[in-house]
């Protein structure tokens, strides 16, 4: 597989890219890496890429209310795969419920 910081230099659109924007294309890809040829993640995909790619914002949560909430609701999903989008709120939501989130609120912007 090719390396995702390879796959965004090939988007010409991206040359010129904010940060924000090649980090949502960074997001995307790493789904659409996983993702079936339906553009779909089953739930222990979903599970999976979440460990491996998301993990410095959902260590420690665990005991989490919150975030036995938002797993919970991922497990009761009827449909068996994850889309985009869907995976997009859980990325959304599970941020919200980090530790890491607060510490990247406090990182020094100005010298």
């Amino acid at each position: 597989s090719i390396p995702i910081a390879k796959q965004l230099s090939s988007i010409k659109a991206l040359g010129k890219g904010s940060d924000l924007e090649k980090a949502f294309a960074t997001m995307a890809l790493v789904y659409n890496n996983s993702a079936d040829p339906e553009g779909k993640l089953s739930k222990a995909e979903t599970k999976s890429l979440l460990q491996t790619q998301f993990w410095g914002f959902i260590q420690g949560q665990e005991s989490k209310p919150k975030y036995q909430e938002i797993i919970s609701a991922l497990d009761e999903e009827l449909e068996n795969k994850i889309d985009f989008e869907d995976f997009m709120i859980l990325l959304v939501s599970l941020t919200l419920t980090s530790d890491l989130l607060q510490e990247i609120k406090n990182v020094k912007t100005t010298k």
